[in-house]
Protein backbone atom coordinates (compact mmCIF):
# COMPACT_ATOMS: atom_id res chain seq x y z
CA UNK A 1 0.00 0.00 0.00
CA UNK A 2 3.11 2.47 0.77
CA UNK A 3 4.32 2.01 -2.73
CA UNK A 4 0.87 2.79 -4.08
CA UNK A 5 0.49 5.63 -2.15
CA UNK A 6 3.73 6.87 -2.99
CA UNK A 7 3.12 6.55 -6.65
CA UNK A 8 0.27 8.91 -5.96
CA UNK A 9 2.32 11.32 -4.50
CA UNK A 10 4.56 11.31 -7.58
CA UNK A 11 1.72 11.74 -10.04
CA UNK A 12 0.74 15.11 -7.98
CA UNK A 13 4.67 16.34 -8.33
CA UNK A 14 4.02 15.22 -12.08
CA UNK A 15 1.24 17.30 -12.56
CA UNK A 16 2.13 20.38 -9.99
CA UNK A 17 5.89 20.52 -11.86
CA UNK A 18 5.52 19.46 -15.51
CA UNK A 19 2.00 21.08 -16.51
CA UNK A 20 2.49 24.18 -13.62
CA UNK A 21 0.43 26.48 -16.37
CA UNK A 22 -3.02 24.42 -15.87
CA UNK A 23 -2.66 25.41 -11.86
CA UNK A 24 -6.22 27.97 -12.70
CA UNK A 25 -7.83 25.02 -15.10
CA UNK A 26 -7.40 22.28 -11.76
CA UNK A 27 -8.59 24.93 -9.29
CA UNK A 28 -11.60 26.10 -11.32
CA UNK A 29 -12.28 22.40 -12.03
CA UNK A 30 -12.52 20.91 -8.43
CA UNK A 31 -14.40 24.01 -7.55
CA UNK A 32 -17.10 23.20 -10.21
CA UNK A 33 -16.54 19.44 -8.92
CA UNK A 34 -17.55 20.31 -5.51
CA UNK A 35 -20.49 18.48 -3.93
CA UNK A 36 -21.69 21.88 -2.41
CA UNK A 37 -21.73 23.42 -5.53
CA UNK A 38 -24.61 20.34 -7.05
CA UNK A 39 -26.96 21.72 -4.64
CA UNK A 40 -26.35 25.34 -5.46
CA UNK A 41 -26.00 25.39 -8.85
CA UNK A 42 -26.40 22.05 -11.17
CA UNK A 43 -29.45 21.77 -9.20
CA UNK A 44 -31.59 25.19 -10.36
CA UNK A 45 -29.63 25.03 -13.29
CA UNK A 46 -31.30 21.60 -14.42
CA UNK A 47 -34.52 22.24 -12.44
CA UNK A 48 -35.04 25.10 -14.89
CA UNK A 49 -34.72 23.43 -17.80
CA UNK A 50 -36.85 20.22 -16.95
CA UNK A 51 -38.29 19.41 -13.31
CA UNK A 52 -37.85 16.03 -13.40
CA UNK A 53 -34.28 16.09 -14.18
CA UNK A 54 -33.39 19.23 -11.70
CA UNK A 55 -35.24 16.97 -8.70
CA UNK A 56 -33.21 14.01 -9.83
CA UNK A 57 -29.69 15.74 -9.20
CA UNK A 58 -30.88 17.32 -6.12
CA UNK A 59 -32.18 13.67 -4.47
CA UNK A 60 -29.23 11.87 -6.20
CA UNK A 61 -26.58 14.51 -4.50
CA UNK A 62 -28.36 14.10 -1.12
CA UNK A 63 -28.01 10.18 -0.95
CA UNK A 64 -24.92 10.08 -2.39
CA UNK A 65 -23.78 12.15 -0.18
CA UNK A 66 -24.95 10.80 2.64
CA UNK A 67 -23.33 7.52 0.96
CA UNK A 68 -20.13 8.98 0.84
CA UNK A 69 -20.10 9.77 4.66
CA UNK A 70 -20.64 6.81 5.80
CA UNK A 71 -17.92 4.94 3.23
CA UNK A 72 -15.54 7.38 4.59
CA UNK A 73 -16.09 6.29 8.12
CA UNK A 74 -15.78 2.40 6.79
CA UNK A 75 -12.75 2.80 4.62
CA UNK A 76 -10.72 5.78 6.31
CA UNK A 77 -8.53 6.44 3.33
CA UNK A 78 -5.49 9.27 4.06
CA UNK A 79 -4.96 11.78 1.94
CA UNK A 80 -2.20 13.13 0.36
CA UNK A 81 -2.02 16.17 2.12
CA UNK A 82 -1.00 14.55 5.18
CA UNK A 83 0.40 11.81 4.66
CA UNK A 84 3.35 12.93 3.31
CA UNK A 85 4.43 14.32 6.44
CA UNK A 86 3.20 11.53 8.73
CA UNK A 87 4.42 8.39 6.77
CA UNK A 88 7.72 10.59 6.22
CA UNK A 89 7.34 9.99 2.54
CA UNK A 90 9.19 13.25 2.36
CA UNK A 91 12.27 12.40 4.48
CA UNK A 92 12.52 9.17 2.01
CA UNK A 93 11.94 10.92 -0.96
CA UNK A 94 11.58 14.36 -1.31
CA UNK A 95 8.75 15.47 -2.92
CA UNK A 96 8.09 19.22 -4.57
CA UNK A 97 4.11 19.39 -3.97
CA UNK A 98 2.09 22.01 -2.18
CA UNK A 99 -0.67 22.74 -0.69
CA UNK A 100 -3.61 24.71 -1.51
CA UNK A 101 -6.61 26.51 -0.14
CA UNK A 102 -8.96 23.69 -1.54
CA UNK A 103 -6.25 20.92 0.01
CA UNK A 104 -7.17 20.67 3.23
CA UNK A 105 -10.41 18.81 3.58
CA UNK A 106 -10.76 17.09 6.92
CA UNK A 107 -12.95 14.03 6.17
CA UNK A 108 -11.29 10.89 5.51
CA UNK A 109 -10.04 10.64 2.00
CA UNK A 110 -11.81 7.38 0.79
CA UNK A 111 -13.54 7.06 -1.86
CA UNK A 112 -13.37 10.75 -3.40
CA UNK A 113 -16.45 12.59 -3.14
CA UNK A 114 -15.84 14.95 -5.92
CA UNK A 115 -15.65 12.28 -8.28
CA UNK A 116 -18.70 10.01 -6.74
CA UNK A 117 -21.25 12.55 -5.82
CA UNK A 118 -20.63 14.58 -8.51
CA UNK A 119 -20.38 11.55 -10.97
CA UNK A 120 -23.42 10.41 -9.60
CA UNK A 121 -25.53 13.72 -9.64
CA UNK A 122 -24.91 14.72 -13.17
CA UNK A 123 -25.86 11.13 -14.28
CA UNK A 124 -29.11 12.30 -15.00
CA UNK A 125 -28.50 15.65 -17.03
CA UNK A 126 -26.18 13.24 -18.94
CA UNK A 127 -28.80 10.71 -19.85
CA UNK A 128 -31.31 13.35 -20.60
CA UNK A 129 -29.13 15.58 -22.60
CA UNK A 130 -28.66 12.38 -24.68
CA UNK A 131 -31.82 11.89 -25.36
CA UNK A 132 -32.70 15.17 -26.81
CA UNK A 133 -29.95 14.67 -28.68
CA UNK A 134 -30.64 10.84 -30.06
CA UNK A 135 -34.33 12.66 -31.06
CA UNK A 136 -32.13 14.80 -32.91
CA UNK A 137 -29.70 13.63 -35.52
CA UNK A 138 -28.49 10.18 -36.89
CA UNK A 139 -24.78 11.09 -36.23
CA UNK A 140 -23.25 8.41 -33.99
CA UNK A 141 -20.54 10.92 -33.29
CA UNK A 142 -23.11 13.63 -31.84
CA UNK A 143 -25.07 11.13 -29.72
CA UNK A 144 -22.02 10.15 -27.96
CA UNK A 145 -20.52 14.00 -27.24
CA UNK A 146 -22.81 14.10 -23.99
CA UNK A 147 -21.71 10.81 -22.41
CA UNK A 148 -18.09 11.91 -23.52
CA UNK A 149 -18.31 15.52 -21.89
CA UNK A 150 -19.57 13.57 -18.76
CA UNK A 151 -16.32 11.44 -18.81
CA UNK A 152 -14.19 14.02 -19.90
CA UNK A 153 -15.21 16.03 -17.01
CA UNK A 154 -15.06 13.85 -14.25
CA UNK A 155 -12.00 12.28 -15.19
CA UNK A 156 -10.82 16.40 -15.45
CA UNK A 157 -12.43 16.27 -11.36
CA UNK A 158 -10.14 13.30 -10.56
CA UNK A 159 -7.00 14.38 -11.84
CA UNK A 160 -7.92 18.34 -9.93
CA UNK A 161 -8.34 15.88 -6.87
CA UNK A 162 -4.90 14.71 -7.26
CA UNK A 163 -3.19 17.68 -8.26
CA UNK A 164 -4.26 19.67 -5.07
CA UNK A 165 -2.80 16.63 -2.88
CA UNK A 166 -6.79 16.13 -2.00
CA UNK A 167 -6.54 12.87 -2.72
CA UNK A 168 -4.65 9.89 -4.15
CA UNK A 169 -5.33 8.30 -7.36
CA UNK A 170 -6.86 4.77 -6.32
CA UNK A 171 -9.98 6.83 -4.27
CA UNK A 172 -10.30 9.04 -7.37
CA UNK A 173 -10.88 6.00 -9.64
CA UNK A 174 -13.23 4.52 -6.65
CA UNK A 175 -15.73 7.59 -6.16
CA UNK A 176 -15.61 7.88 -9.97
CA UNK A 177 -16.89 3.85 -10.49
CA UNK A 178 -18.86 4.14 -7.42
CA UNK A 179 -20.67 6.96 -8.73
CA UNK A 180 -21.66 5.91 -12.03
CA UNK A 181 -22.86 3.00 -10.92
CA UNK A 182 -24.91 4.86 -8.25
CA UNK A 183 -26.29 7.27 -10.74
CA UNK A 184 -27.02 4.81 -13.52
CA UNK A 185 -29.28 2.40 -10.38
CA UNK A 186 -30.57 6.39 -8.80
CA UNK A 187 -31.83 8.19 -12.05
CA UNK A 188 -34.85 6.24 -13.00
CA UNK A 189 -36.08 5.50 -9.32
CA UNK A 190 -35.99 9.14 -8.16
CA UNK A 191 -39.29 9.65 -5.74
CA UNK A 192 -41.28 12.84 -8.15
CA UNK A 193 -43.77 14.46 -5.60
CA UNK A 194 -44.46 11.43 -2.87
CA UNK A 195 -46.39 12.89 0.63
CA UNK A 196 -44.87 15.71 2.78
CA UNK A 197 -44.23 12.83 5.42
CA UNK A 198 -41.99 10.69 3.25
CA UNK A 199 -39.21 13.42 2.69
CA UNK A 200 -39.72 14.74 6.60
CA UNK A 201 -38.70 10.64 7.27
CA UNK A 202 -36.06 10.69 5.26
CA UNK A 203 -34.38 13.61 6.52
CA UNK A 204 -34.91 12.13 10.11
CA UNK A 205 -33.31 9.03 8.48
CA UNK A 206 -30.62 10.50 7.25
CA UNK A 207 -29.61 11.85 10.14
CA UNK A 208 -30.46 9.13 12.84
CA UNK A 209 -28.71 6.74 10.31
CA UNK A 210 -25.22 8.56 10.51
CA UNK A 211 -25.56 9.35 14.23
CA UNK A 212 -26.25 6.03 15.17
CA UNK A 213 -23.38 4.45 12.75
CA UNK A 214 -20.97 6.94 13.83
CA UNK A 215 -21.57 6.52 18.11
CA UNK A 216 -21.73 3.26 17.46
CA UNK A 217 -17.92 3.31 15.66
CA UNK A 218 -17.54 5.28 18.74
CA UNK A 219 -18.38 2.28 21.02
CA UNK A 220 -16.43 0.07 19.35
CA UNK A 221 -13.49 2.27 20.07
CA UNK A 222 -12.66 4.30 16.55
CA UNK A 223 -12.17 7.57 16.50
CA UNK A 224 -13.64 8.99 13.75
CA UNK A 225 -12.19 12.43 14.17
CA UNK A 226 -8.93 11.10 13.33
CA UNK A 227 -9.20 12.99 10.32
CA UNK A 228 -9.73 16.39 11.21
CA UNK A 229 -6.97 16.19 14.01
CA UNK A 230 -4.61 15.41 11.04
CA UNK A 231 -5.90 17.67 8.74
CA UNK A 232 -5.68 20.70 11.09
CA UNK A 233 -1.87 19.58 12.10
CA UNK A 234 -0.68 19.21 8.70
CA UNK A 235 -2.68 22.43 6.59
CA UNK A 236 -0.22 25.21 5.89
CA UNK A 237 -2.22 27.33 7.21
CA UNK A 238 -5.37 27.01 10.01
CA UNK A 239 -7.51 29.51 7.38
CA UNK A 240 -7.58 26.84 5.16
CA UNK A 241 -9.43 24.05 7.29
CA UNK A 242 -12.83 24.56 6.57
CA UNK A 243 -15.68 24.03 8.78
CA UNK A 244 -17.84 23.31 5.83
CA UNK A 245 -15.99 20.29 4.98
CA UNK A 246 -16.49 18.08 8.06
CA UNK A 247 -17.98 15.02 8.19
CA UNK A 248 -21.61 16.17 9.81
CA UNK A 249 -21.58 19.60 7.26
CA UNK A 250 -22.52 17.38 4.50
CA UNK A 251 -25.04 15.49 6.95
CA UNK A 252 -27.01 18.78 8.04
CA UNK A 253 -26.90 19.86 4.03
CA UNK A 254 -28.21 16.41 3.28
CA UNK A 255 -30.93 15.98 5.52
CA UNK A 256 -32.19 19.74 5.36
CA UNK A 257 -32.55 18.94 1.17
CA UNK A 258 -34.62 16.01 1.65
CA UNK A 259 -37.10 18.24 4.15
CA UNK A 260 -36.71 20.98 1.84
CA UNK A 261 -37.90 18.93 -0.99
CA UNK A 262 -40.94 17.98 0.62
CA UNK A 263 -41.99 21.24 1.93
CA UNK A 264 -41.80 23.01 -1.52
CA UNK A 265 -43.43 20.23 -3.43
CA UNK A 266 -46.22 20.60 -1.16
CA UNK A 267 -46.24 24.78 -0.64
CA UNK A 268 -49.23 26.24 -2.23
CA UNK A 269 -46.50 28.63 -4.40
CA UNK A 270 -45.28 25.43 -6.03
CA UNK A 271 -48.93 24.01 -6.82
CA UNK A 272 -49.89 27.72 -8.40
CA UNK A 273 -46.52 27.96 -10.57
CA UNK A 274 -47.13 23.97 -11.73
CA UNK A 275 -50.61 24.73 -12.91
CA UNK A 276 -49.15 28.33 -14.68
CA UNK A 277 -46.29 26.80 -16.87
CA UNK A 278 -43.65 29.71 -16.69
CA UNK A 279 -41.85 30.04 -20.36
CA UNK A 280 -38.27 29.94 -21.39
CA UNK A 281 -37.71 34.04 -20.36
CA UNK A 282 -39.88 33.60 -16.87
CA UNK A 283 -37.06 30.26 -16.40
CA UNK A 284 -34.35 32.27 -17.45
CA UNK A 285 -35.28 35.02 -14.85
CA UNK A 286 -35.80 32.41 -11.98
CA UNK A 287 -32.35 31.26 -12.16
CA UNK A 288 -30.84 34.90 -12.14
CA UNK A 289 -32.75 35.64 -9.16
CA UNK A 290 -32.14 32.35 -7.19
CA UNK A 291 -28.55 32.61 -8.02
CA UNK A 292 -28.17 36.15 -7.09
CA UNK A 293 -30.23 35.19 -3.21
CA UNK A 294 -27.06 33.00 -2.78
CA UNK A 295 -24.58 35.54 -1.37
CA UNK A 296 -27.01 36.10 1.41
CA UNK A 297 -28.31 32.62 1.81
CA UNK A 298 -24.45 31.94 1.53
CA UNK A 299 -23.94 33.89 4.35
CA UNK A 300 -26.77 32.25 7.02
CA UNK A 301 -24.20 29.14 6.76
CA UNK A 302 -21.33 30.32 8.19
CA UNK A 303 -21.82 31.39 12.11
CA UNK A 304 -18.22 31.01 14.27
CA UNK A 305 -19.57 28.10 16.72
CA UNK A 306 -19.12 24.49 15.20
CA UNK A 307 -23.00 23.41 16.54
CA UNK A 308 -24.90 26.41 15.63
CA UNK A 309 -22.87 26.14 11.97
CA UNK A 310 -24.15 22.54 11.52
CA UNK A 311 -28.10 24.07 12.76
CA UNK A 312 -27.41 26.83 10.39
CA UNK A 313 -26.27 24.59 7.36
CA UNK A 314 -29.42 22.84 8.03
CA UNK A 315 -31.69 25.79 7.48
CA UNK A 316 -29.88 26.69 4.81
CA UNK A 317 -30.31 23.73 2.67
CA UNK A 318 -33.97 23.21 3.91
CA UNK A 319 -34.25 26.91 2.45
CA UNK A 320 -33.02 26.53 -0.73
CA UNK A 321 -35.30 23.64 -2.48
CA UNK A 322 -38.03 25.98 -1.31
CA UNK A 323 -36.43 29.13 -3.10
CA UNK A 324 -35.93 27.30 -5.78
CA UNK A 325 -39.15 25.05 -6.86
CA UNK A 326 -41.61 27.37 -5.21
CA UNK A 327 -40.43 30.92 -4.08
CA UNK A 328 -38.29 32.45 -6.83
CA UNK A 329 -40.90 31.09 -9.36
CA UNK A 330 -44.10 32.11 -7.72
CA UNK A 331 -42.60 35.66 -7.65
CA UNK A 332 -41.43 35.82 -10.99
CA UNK A 333 -44.74 34.44 -11.95
CA UNK A 334 -46.55 36.77 -9.84
CA UNK A 335 -44.39 39.81 -11.21
CA UNK A 336 -45.14 39.01 -14.77
CA UNK A 337 -48.80 38.65 -14.26
CA UNK A 338 -48.86 42.34 -13.26
CA UNK A 339 -46.54 43.25 -16.17
CA UNK A 340 -48.75 41.71 -18.75
CA UNK A 341 -51.92 43.59 -18.28
CA UNK A 342 -49.85 46.85 -18.50
CA UNK A 343 -47.96 45.90 -21.79
CA UNK A 344 -51.44 44.89 -23.57
CA UNK A 345 -52.51 48.22 -22.61
CA UNK A 346 -50.04 50.34 -24.51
Amino acid sequence: MESTLGAGIAMAEALQNQLPWLENVWLWVTFLGDPKILFLFYFPVAYYASRRVGIAVLWISLITEWLNLVFKWFLFGDRPFWWVHESGYYSQAPAQVHQFPSSCETGPGSPSGHCMITGAALWPIMTALSSQVATRTRSRWVRVMPSLAYCTFLLAVGLSRVFILAHFPHQVLAGLITGAVLGWLMAPRVPMERELSFYGLTALALMLGASLIYWTLFTLGLDLSWSISLASKWCERPEWVHVDSRPFASLSRDSGAALGLGIALHSPCYAQVRRAQLGNGQKIACLVLALGLLGPLDWLGHPPQISLFYIFNFLKYTLWPCLVLALVPWAVHMLSAQETPLIRSS
